[in-house]
């Protein structure tokens, strides 16, 4: 039991750290994302006024027809582009990504990067990491002295 107290304390302090980040750096409206087992939510929030301006979840009926579960990438996608959508109706263009305790991965990073798909501005996309070139093998020490001489 205090094992689970501390990874939910930590968890509830990682989604404070992040959504407080974003509010003390950020002039755009969020687009916040919950996730549970079963389904995504996601809506984009006006801080200022205290107004959701856009919201989309895998439980409204017209994205329920198109997906058969909630809790998969495709469920997730399929959110992202109707909150997008649905923010460009109402006028917004740009957004600041509010994922909450959740790492960038997943459901979460397919719900973003549809939605930035869509036509709604998250800022730049996550670079994918450059390979890296193979190591040379190390000489031992007989061949660099072979080598010297």
């Amino acid at each position: 039991m205090k094992h689970e107290k501390t990874i939910n304390r930590q968890r509830k302090r990682r989604g404070y750290r992040v959504r407080n980040r974003i509010k003390r750096d950020s002039v755009r409206p969020r687009l916040a994302v919950f996730r549970s087992c079963k389904h995504i939510y996601a809506q984009v929030v006006d801080d200022r006024e205290g107004r959701t301006l856009a919201a989309a979840s895998t439980r409204d009926k017209d994205i329920r027809e198109q997906i058969g579960y909630g809790g998969n990438r495709a469920a997730a996608q399929a959110v992202g582009a109707a909150v997008a959508r649905r923010a460009l109706e109402a006028g917004v263009t740009q957004v600041a990504f509010d994922r909450r305790e959740y790492k960038y991965h997943g459901r979460v990073a397919a719900m973003a990067d549809a939605a930035r798909d869509a036509g709604l501005d998250l800022g730049a996309k996550r670079a994918e990491p450059a390979e890296v070139a193979p190591e040379k093998p190390k000489r031992k020490k007989k061949e660099k002295a072979a080598a010297k001489k």
